[in-house]
């Protein structure tokens, strides 16, 4: 194995392009249906992947696949230089915990997406 890249399941791609654009990731790719409609986005930053696909592109399929926002996970991104990201960002993005010194030696914030889906961005030793 070598990576790991979620494919997050989202209602607007529009509207998640923007959010994770001010978290500073970019649109390396993207797929748009011959009716003009995009459905796909793959944003990269640093060497995160994400991968975010419109629901109505899987529809009839994939019935395992909730089809509300948010979810039962926690997207964990490791980093450096967390001290001036967090402050790129919390002027941006909805902050749900400020910068920690966790347990494990962690410094860590988290945010919500757009999707309600939950963030930490993390920096270890």
């Amino acid at each position: 194995m070598e990576t790991v890249s979620p494919n997050i399941f989202v209602n607007d791609i529009h509207a998640t392009i923007a959010f994770y654009q001010l978290l500073g990731f970019t649109e390396q790719d993207s797929v748009v249906i011959p009716s003009g409609e995009k459905i796909f986005s793959l944003m990269t930053h640093g060497t995160v992947t994400f991968m975010f696909q419109t629901f109505t592109s899987i529809e009839g399929q994939h019935p395992m696949v909730s089809r509300t926002d948010g979810g039962s996970l926690l997207l964990y991104i490791k980093m450096k230089g967390i001290q001036e990201y967090f402050e790129q960002v919390r002027v941006v993005v909805p902050v749900l915990s400020g910068l920690e010194k966790t347990f494990y030696g962690a410094t860590e914030f988290s945010v919500r997406d757009n999707n309600n889906y939950l963030l930490t961005f993390a920096e270890h030793g």
